[in-house]
């Protein structure tokens, strides 16, 4: 057999879905939790700075802020894991193995082994789809905000009154404060200003990312669903056609 047959083979035997599912998983995971990550601690000091005046009134975010960083830092460590997992799951149950080795063996503790990864990953993507949901509430406050500095800015130029305080974006509505925070809520030239400051810019571009790799990570999960049920399925037939070890 040439070297050319021996890599024809080998490539045939690389779970291809398997693969790009953990790639997008991995690249997902590292926005979420990177973005997320310095995103939480931009957020702390935004808050701080223009809608909190006590420390009282945003104590229970920062030890939200704190305490979520520890479960990023959690997440990175468990998909990084678990996509191996799968990755060698995949690279088990792919049926280029039978095109590879010969004879096709499979166990009842490998098809067992491949239902619940199935059921595990599915679980998975249900909390995850959750998670995605929560990433999309400091986005939609940021494109807001924005929304409304635009606002401010259009009303001061072409306005005689002061129509531009009228426009407000308050943080209390979507529970980064309690409602007693003082002010909680900013308006008009002064909203304007604080759309102007590079921290703004960070933490929006931030969430984003997070946003994004959120919905990466949903979408890997999604693929290693379908990879894992084609598997097993594969598996199962197999098992009934009698070829087992």
């Amino acid at each position: 057999m040439s070297c050319y047959d021996c890599c024809i083979r080998c490539l045939g035997a690389v779970p291809y879905t398997s693969l790009l599912a953990t790639l997008l998983c991995y690249t997902g995971v590292a926005l979420f939790c990177g973005g997320g990550h310095e995103a939480l601690t931009h957020t702390r000091t935004f808050v701080e700075l223009y809608f909190a005046r006590d420390v009282q009134d945003f104590i229970v975010l920062a030890d939200f802020i704190k305490y979520f960083q520890y479960v990023i830092y959690g997440l990175a460590s468990f998909f990084f894991l678990y996509g191996l997992l799968l990755l060698a799951e995949g690279f088990y149950t792919t049926s280029a193995v039978k095109q590879t080795f010969g004879e096709f063996r499979s166990t009842k503790f490998g098809r067992c082994l491949s239902l619940t990864f199935i059921i595990l990953t599915y679980v998975l993507a249900v909390i995850w789809l959750v998670v995605f949901g929560f990433t999309a509430i400091p986005v939609l406050f940021f494109i807001n905000m924005e929304s409304s500095c635009h606002k401010v800015n259009i009303l001061s130029e072409t306005t005689l009154f002061n129509q531009q305080a009228r426009v407000c974006m308050d943080a209390r509505m979507y529970g980064f404060l309690p409602w007693n925070a003082v002010p909680g809520i900013v308006c008009g030239n002064t909203l304007a200003s604080i759309c102007k400051t590079p921290e703004f810019y960070v933490t929006y571009d931030l969430y984003i990312c997070a946003f994004a790799g959120a919905g990466i990570t949903l979408l890997a999960l999604f693929v290693y669903v379908v990879a894992t049920t084609y598997n097993y399925a594969v598996l199962r037939f197999l098992g009934r056609k009698g070829i087992r070890c």
